[in-house]
């Protein structure tokens, strides 16, 4: 069940990066989604810290 809660909200993180990421560079590839998608909670973390500074969406992925 721990399993699950952690899962669940590593998946509300993502979907939160998604959309501050289309607002903040606007419509996003595929890759990216996906990347997100993927990414384990302390790189989803890391990520949103740097969009509030990246000036392209490379930046954020770095």
């Amino acid at each position: 069940m721990e399993k699950g809660v952690k899962n669940g909200i590593r998946q509300g993180e993502a979907q939160m990066l998604l959309r501050q990421l289309s607002l903040r560079f606007g419509h996003l590839p595929q890759s990216a989604c996906d990347q997100v998608e993927s990414a384990d909670a302390d790189t989803l973390l890391q990520w949103s810290e740097r969009t509030l500074t990246a000036s392209t969406l490379d930046e954020v992925f770095r």
